[in-house]
C-alpha cells in the first residue's frame, strides 16, 4: 500500500470547520490523503455540521471532537489550521511538516441562513485546490 499524506485540521471547538475539512477531503481523496481533525478547546460536533455534510452525500462516519493533545508525538505532512486563534495556538505543534492557515468564518457563530452549508462549499473548493496542488507529480 502507497503511503499516504497525513493531513490534521485544527480549529478550536473542533465542532465545525475542521470536522467539514476532515471529511471532505476523505471524501474528495482517500486514495493519497489521512484526514484527521482536532481542537485546541474540543467540545461536540455541532448536529449542522453533520447535516450540511450528510446532504452533500459525505460519509460522516466516526466524526468526533477530539484535542490536539491526543496526537501529541503523531507526525503530519501538514497542519491546517482553519481559523485565527487556532493558528496562533498551532505554531508550536511538534511533529507538523508544513502549517498552513486557512481562515474560514465559523458557521456556528454566523447569523447567514445557509452558514454551514456556504462554509462547507468554501472548505470544499479550498480543499480540491489542495488535493490538485499536492498531487501533481
Amino acid at each position: 500500500m502507497a503511503y499516504k499524506t497525513r493531513v490534521l485540521f485544527v480549529c478550536v471547538a473542533n465542532a465545525a470547520r475542521s470536522q467539514l475539512a476532515e471529511a471532505l477531503l476523505r471524501h474528495t481523496d482517500s486514495e493519497r490523503f489521512e484526514a484527521f481533525s482536532a481542537g485546541t478547546e474540543p467540545g461536540e460536533v455541532d448536529p449542522r455540521t453533520l447535516a450540511a455534510l450528510e446532504h452533500l452525500g459525505v460519509n460522516t462516519e466516526g466524526l468526533r471532537s477530539k484535542s490536539i493533545d491526543e496526537f501529541a508525538g503523531e507526525r503530519f505532512e501538514y497542519v491546517i489550521t482553519l481559523c485565527d486563534k487556532s493558528s496562533l495556538e498551532c505554531q508550536a505543534l511538534p511533529g507538523a511538516g508544513e502549517v498552513l492557515a486557512w481562515n474560514f468564518e465559523d458557521p456556528v457563530t454566523s447569523t447567514q441562513p445557509d452558514a454551514f452549508r456556504h462554509t462547507l462549499h468554501e472548505i470544499h473548493e479550498r480543499i480540491k485546490m489542495f488535493v490538485l496542488v499536492k498531487t501533481k507529480r
